[in-house]
């Protein structure tokens, strides 16, 4: 599981780093942040997620939106370690296993969010796609009760496994700023 987040890291770091300093006031398809605030939602995210397979206390909310790429590295790093799946999370009071499918999910879902705002091209493998979506098939009416979605978006019958997780999160695969 943890090679799917890696390439997930690996895939979002990438649209991170081309994105300019004038882009970071851009709108997103996550119409509660511009540019600036997800970046900095997203490195948070990364932050706290490797603190949780660390079953440490989460870091303290700073918005830096220039940590992603380190943050993430080391969510990666801590997800790596097999011990990180085990039990449930004190924090979450979740299993593990989920606390890592939302970590999975934050990060191609807003790496797709990133992508779209500022006019590059965003894909996954097959894999990681079909993982996604089944996660989120699975917990978006729960994340919907949450505010975490939106209601869902409809796709076509012939969309890609990553078209499905974002309608399910409540986005338009076709969003244009």
């Amino acid at each position: 599981m943890n090679e799917l987040l890696s390439r997930a890291v690996t895939r979002t770091a990438a649209v991170v780093r081309e994105i300019r300093e004038d882009q970071l006031g851009l709108p997103t398809p996550c119409a509660d942040f511009d540019v600036r605030g997800l970046l900095g939602h997203l490195s948070r995210a990364a932050g706290m997620f490797d603190a949780l397979a660390r079953k440490e206390e989460v870091p303290p909310e700073d918005g830096d939106h220039t940590a992603f790429e380190s943050r993430a590295a080391a969510m990666v790093a801590a997800w790596s370690r097999p011990e990180a799946f085990e039990g449930i999370s004190p924090t979450m009071g979740m299993p593990m296993t989920t606390v890592f499918q939302l970590g999975l999910g934050d990060v191609v879902i807003h790496g797709w969010d990133l992508a779209r705002a500022t006019g590059q091209d965003y894909g996954v493998d097959a894999e990681t796609g079909e993982a996604v979506a089944a996660f989120m098939d699975q917990m978006a009416p729960q994340g919907r009760r949450m505010g975490a979605f939106r209601e869902a978006h409809a796709v076509p019958e012939d969309a890609s496994p990553l078209e499905r997780a974002l309608g399910l999160s409540g986005r338009d695969p076709g969003w244009k700023p």
